[in-house]
């Protein structure tokens, strides 16, 4: 029997500090044929709150520094105003989303960081995604909208990256579906030049990546997102590309796809 396919799509960048774009995506995703998950970011928010309430985040390598007070901030953030707010507009547009932390239905299983050269806090290193409890939501017709806190079975909350989120929920989505991983944010794709948007690469294979990364032209937070989709294609997903929100609905949209 032939799998079915999944889309299972990650939004961030400046789309979700963007009400207008956000909603104009949200959109289009609910439209999406098929079976979908949804993954979000947020840093962005949470680093303005952290901000007004005078907690300086601290980001290294593209990833947060994460003590107890910014947890309960990212927490507050990513797993209630922005998951909560994504749902409710997803709703609005007949899509029936599920707003979901790692820690419900034990959905995603991690392990606080290990230290070793940099204490990154109460950040999550993702052990186990358990595709069979989300696979009872997609099959029961709803859409799993994951934020990006797991835990770790002892009443841990962890802050785990967002890509990291849906490159593993792919990879172990992946024995049962077809699946198409699409990173979203506010660029065309993968650029050559970041003053030109026009600049797409549209095709990365393995050998190129180390290329780019040597010239500089992928470097800080596009390291561990790039780290994420090799990681995936090579664990059996099929397809992985990161443009601009609109490449869920618009195939003629320049894009970026990787490959092995």
């Amino acid at each position: 029997m032939a799998k079915q396919s999944l889309s299972i799509i990650k939004i961030g960048g400046n789309i979700i500090n963007n009400s207008e774009l956000l909603s104009s995506f949200l959109k289009d995703f609910s439209e999406l044929e098929g079976l979908k998950i949804l993954v979000h970011g947020g840093g962005k928010k949470a680093t303005s709150l952290a901000n007004s309430i005078g907690l300086e985040p601290k980001i290294l390598h593209g990833r947060r520094i994460t003590d107890k007070a910014n947890l309960e901030i990212v927490t507050m953030v990513y797993a209630g105003l922005l998951n909560k707010n994504i749902t409710a507009v997803l709703q609005q547009n007949n899509c029936n989303a599920l707003g979901l932390s790692g820690a419900d239905a034990n959905c995603i299983l991690a392990h606080k960081r290990i230290v070793k050269d940099v204490d990154y806090g109460f950040a999550g290193d993702i052990d186990t995604v358990h595709s069979n409890n989300i696979n009872v939501f997609l099959q029961n017709g709803m859409t799993p909208i994951f934020c990006a806190i797991t835990h770790d079975k002892n009443g841990q909350l962890l802050n785990t990256n967002a890509d990291t989120i849906a490159a593993e929920i792919s990879i172990a989505m992946a024995n049962q579906y077809n699946i198409s991983l699409i990173y979203t944010f506010e660029m065309n794709g993968v650029l050559r030049s970041i003053e030109d948007k026009n600049s797409v690469i549209e095709n990365i294979d393995s050998k190129k990546y180390e290329t780019l990364k040597l010239e500089g032209i992928i470097t800080d937070g596009m390291l561990p997102k790039m780290e994420n989709c090799f990681n995936a294609l090579e664990k059996g997903v099929e397809k992985v590309v990161i443009g601009n929100p609109s490449v869920i609905r618009d195939k003629n949209q320049s894009f970026t796809t990787l490959i092995l």
